[in-house]
């Protein structure tokens, strides 16, 4: 039995040399797709709150939007969600190895990449993930925003390439990158405190020898602890940033955040942190081990 579980679990030089292996550049949007999948609902709900005039708490808005508009309603956007994933996600996670790689090749590779390498590296990485997935954004905030909106401004996209079209059509091809700085902000403090961090405390578990090399349980406690560090540090972009991209037309969105600050305090960038993380912290544990299954499933594939 304990040969067997040994065999189960890859060795410390196992997982080094995987971390050195190519992988399909897609491993990370089709991974992030999976995720949004299951934490839909509480990005709406923190899209919602972000956006709502009045305060309410995450498990009467979603009660509220199950009532009125049942299961449906919990997964409007989902279409410009899975879109999102498919070029920010993908982009993001592609260029972050690739980065990775680069940097390993032209550094003594008997030595470890230090974080604040593996930080500058996510964070470029998420600059461009952030360029990449702006479109998408902004059509997923304005389909998930839409209940706030008077019945003769709703946008009502029936969906992410709808949305697409109609705002190129309606308002222009600029509307589409609106909200574009606090965008790739936020993306490159998501990317360096989500993806550096669970780099980072991969490793410190693993070396504290209660965790073995590729376990399932060191995967789920450092993606968590990621999911935790990347909500608090993304919090204020993220506010930021959704408003700014709800305005409509020519409205930039920047007199409404000064109306914010003077009205609510500066604490209205930390608003929706709560359902923040119950969403971040449960979509980086399934998509950070989901991408980690799926690269033994390729491994497996080619027989490694």
């Amino acid at each position: 039995m304990a040969m067997e579980q040994q065999k189960q679990i890859p060795s410390q030089n196992e997982v080094v040399k995987r971390q050195t292996k190519k992988y399909p550049f897609w491993l990370g949007g089709v991974a992030a797709s999976i995720a949004v999948c299951f934490t839909h609902p509480l990005d709406l709900a923190k899209v919602r709150l972000q956006n709502s005039p009045a305060k309410i708490s995450t498990a009467k808005l979603l009660s509220n939007t199950f009532i009125n508009e049942g299961v449906r309603g919990l997964y409007i956007g989902i279409s410009a969600s899975i879109l999102r994933q498919m070029t920010y996600s993908l982009t993001r996670f592609a260029a972050y190895e690739e980065l990775k790689s680069f940097v390993s090749h032209h550094t003594d590779p008997s030595q470890p990449t230090s974080l604040w390498t593996k930080i500058s590296v996510a964070s470029l990485a998420g600059a461009a993930g952030g360029v990449a997935g702006n479109p998408a954004d902004v059509i997923l905030v304005r389909m998930t925003s839409d209940m706030f909106r008077a019945p003769s401004q709703k946008f009502q996209y029936r969906g992410a390439i709808d949305g697409l079209m109609r705002a190129f059509r309606e308002e222009g091809a600029h509307v589409l990158f609106r909200g574009i700085t606090p965008n790739v902000v936020r993306a490159m403090l998501m990317n360096s405190s989500q993806l550096a961090s669970y780099d980072f405390f991969k490793e410190t578990l693993q070396n504290t020898g209660l965790f073995a090399p590729g376990s399932l349980i060191q995967y789920l406690t450092s993606s968590l602890l990621a999911g935790t560090v990347a909500t608090t540090i993304t919090s204020p972009a993220d506010v930021i940033r959704s408003r700014v991209m709800n305005a409509r037309g020519t409205d930039s969105g920047i007199p409404q955040l000064l109306k914010a600050m003077r009205s609510e305090g500066p604490m209205f960038m930390f608003r929706g942190w709560v359902p923040s993380w119950i969403r971040l912290a449960p979509n980086t544990v399934i998509l950070l081990t989901v991408l980690e299954k799926l690269r033994e499933t390729v491994d497996w594939v080619r027989g490694t």
